[in-house]
């Protein structure tokens, strides 16, 4: 097993786009990026900690790749907004990837200049952080329990998850359809 990092605004979104892939084994939504230890849902809301709402997947490498994963990130959300989502704003819903390594940050450089290549004129400002060496803001923190699984719970009755969400399924079956569970 494999474990990848991803931001991309809201985790419940986001949540909700990498539980419908094949070889994805276990999500988790949380804070990273920040430099408050231990932030709150309510902090991180502030924009004060410095963290993103992101989402840990893990996944086996031999079903999906690394490679997969990014490519399903950026087509499932919008790369090229700074520091927001939609209606969501503020740095805790900027577009980022925190790789775990040496070899999934160059997987992330490659990933972002995949996407770039194809949408022209529609740059990503999506950033790459955290991995290196002793790097501030890597620590990966649990989301309170009520967010996670939070789409598949109180999400389907929520109107903002009711807006948001399904557009982002609807990419997600429309642009990578073969990665789907059955």
């Amino acid at each position: 097993m494999a474990e990848a990092i991803f931001a991309g605004g809201c985790f419940w979104c986001t949540e909700a786009v990498f539980r419908s892939i094949a070889g994805v084994t276990a999500l988790e939504s949380g804070y990273i990026g920040g430099t408050v230890p231990h932030p709150s849902y309510k902090a991180v809301c502030t924009g004060e900690t410095g963290h993103a709402e992101a989402i840990r997947i893990t996944f086996d490498p031999a079903v999906v790749s690394f490679a997969d994963l990014l490519d399903i990130h950026m087509g499932t959300h919008d790369p090229t907004q700074l520091n927001r989502q939609g209606g969501d704003i503020g740095t805790q819903y900027r577009t980022a990837l925190f790789p775990l390594d040496d070899d999934q940050r160059a997987e992330c450089e490659a990933g972002i200049a995949r996407w770039n290549a194809t949408h022209p004129g529609q740059q990503a400002v999506t950033t790459i952080e955290g991995f290196s060496e002793g790097a501030q803001g890597a620590e990966w923190y649990p989301a309170e329990d009520y967010h996670q699984e939070y789409w598949q719970g109180e999400g389907q009755r929520n109107p903002y998850c009711l807006a948001v969400i399904p557009p982002k399924l609807a990419k997600l079956q429309k642009g990578f359809a073969a990665k789907l569970k059955d």
